[in-house]
């Protein structure tokens, strides 16, 4: 029977996290559990142990995340199916005291009230418990004739199969209310007053498994502190800017459109990219100016730093110079070509070149904040990582990949190397075991902000390579050798990649 128990408990639980999606979902407002508690998660979690999801998983990490949240929700719910036959007053305990903690959870999103939170929660926990109870009967007698077990397998299919329904349908309903209030898809961007030419082809070395100069946006890297985007409806959005400025002000979306607009070719990385990793890529962005942003409010004498806040709380601090030194600095809210994908912060977002995305890339932005640069510390900076953050001169191998086979002779090895805003001025690479350095053929940079690609063409002889790859950024100074872990200001050390290269 304890088997049985637990199964019925597993399944009750899993149907109410699935109710509780499928609620949120048809009543667009109200919050996802799951995401809550993932937030939780996010926000609590000691920095290793969030620097290892990330080094482990990518961008997978959230999606990794979640599922850890469902296992743990079907493993608890069998524990209580195990535990509560006879005294199911502890089930109803427990499961309301689970919605409760859930609805708590959820209520920390700045964006979300208590009364919404509890809708949900309340339903999960009703949810589960009527279907726990069905589960039970199911079962009884609690002798294992072949009837109970019929009727208990006929049950726990139907629950299973309905669990699975509500939670697929919720999560499709949730992503499309957000959508639907967020209003993107009215969203015309205007003409910008300082428009780009299209990417030249020499931009573009044409290698097969290179890194295209432009990442599409479906395949740009998404690293941030919250499970899914937020819901943001372009109706009651606002931009804020306050401070150490002359003249504070607030303005909606159709006045931040009716500003200057200019496109910018700028790459952005994540801090927590490694030697060689994918936490980064380039983008054509559109947007206002940071600069004219600042200007229009009066920046006051002393004001150091400029602070981010996103709309879920989340902030990032920079020198104020960025914004005036001449460097790509924007709010934007396009992005190669169209208004800003929820992922990446519709409707406004901070790109400010040269600078890792902890301390500038605020997304979902809604408030801009001078401050001295000892008045006010962003989010990472208590966590441990660096209070400044400047991308450092960095350089990868596309392909070959890392243990692949190749045939001897004529093989390309290419890859992309960055250093905004200072860009490239060469990248050389060291094949198998001689000790030269071999220098690249670089694309045409699309701007200082922006990365290259390169390639070499090898003549390769059979037997076991490693290929080492370097940069030297637009001011000469040459990538460093010495390797060292994202934390707390960015990775450093020359990629490599071991290939066998097999008899033709």
């Amino acid at each position: 029977m304890h088997l049985r128990d637990g199964a019925s408990g597993a399944l009750a639980a899993g149907l109410g996290l699935g109710i509780s999606e499928l609620v949120a979902g048809l009543f667009g407002r109200l919050p996802s559990l799951v995401e809550g508690l993932g937030n939780l998660v996010i926000d609590d979690s000691p920095e290793p142990v969030k620097e290892w999801a990330i080094q482990t998983f990518g961008t997978a990490d959230k999606l990794v995340l979640l599922i850890g949240i469902v296992v743990t929700t079907l493993v608890l719910g069998a524990l209580v199916g195990v535990f509560a036959r006879r005294r199911f007053g502890l089930a109803i305990g427990v499961f309301a005291a689970f919605g409760l903690a859930a609805a708590l959870a959820t209520s920390r999103d700045p964006l979300v009230g208590i009364g919404m939170a509890i809708i949900p929660a309340g339903a999960a926990a009703l949810g589960g418990l009527a279907t726990l109870r069905m589960l039970y009967d199911a079962g009884m007698p609690e002798s294992s004739t072949d009837s109970s077990r019929r009727s208990f397998i006929i049950g726990a299919g139907a629950v299973l199969g309905l669990a699975a329904l509500t939670a697929g349908l919720g999560r499709v309903l949730v992503e499309r209310a957000k959508a639907a209030v967020a209003g993107r898809a009215e969203v015309l961007l205007p003409s910008p007053a300082t428009g780009l030419p299209p990417v030249p082809q020499t931009a573009e070395l044409g290698v097969e498994g290179l890194t295209p100069i432009i990442v599409p946006n479906d395949d740009f890297y998404r690293i941030d502190t919250v499970i899914s985007v937020p819901t943001v409806d372009l109706q009651e959005w606002t931009l804020t800017v306050n401070g150490m400025v002359e003249r504070p002000y607030t303005i909606d979306f159709s006045d931040l459109l009716d500003m200057r607009m200019v496109e910018r070719d700028v790459t952005l990385s994540c801090v927590s990219n490694p030697v060689g990793g994918g936490l980064v890529g380039n983008a054509r962005w559109q947007g206002v100016p940071l600069r004219e942003i600042l200007d229009r409010a009066g920046v006051s004498e002393g004001a150091e730093q400029v602070v981010g806040r996103s709309v879920d709380d989340f902030t990032v601090g920079f020198p104020l110079e960025a914004a005036y030194d001449g460097r790509e600095a924007l709010v934007a809210v396009g992005m190669n070509g169209e208004p800003l994908p929820f992922e990446h912060g519709f409707p406004a977002r901070l790109v400010v070149a040269g600078l890792y995305g902890y301390v500038s890339a605020t997304k979902w932005l809604t408030e801009i904040e001078l401050t001295t640069w000892d008045g006010f510390d962003a989010y990472w900076v208590p966590k441990g990582w660096a209070k400044e953050g400047p991308i450092k001169t960095q350089s990868r191998i596309d392909t070959p990949s890392d243990d692949n086979e190749v045939p001897a002779g004529r093989v390309t090895v290419a890859g992309v190397a960055w250093a905004p805003i200072r860009g490239i001025s060469k990248v050389e690479l060291r094949l198998g075991d001689t000790s030269e350095w071999v220098g690249a053929e670089l694309s045409e940079p699309l701007s200082a902000s922006s990365w290259v690609q390169w390639r070499v063409d090898w003549d390769a002889t059979p037997g076991r390579h490693v290929i080492t790859c370097r940069a030297t950024d637009g001011h000469g100074d040459l990538q460093t050798e010495e390797r060292r872990p994202p934390a707390p200001d960015g990775a450093t050390g020359w990629h490599q990649v071991a290939v066998s290269v097999m008899e033709a």
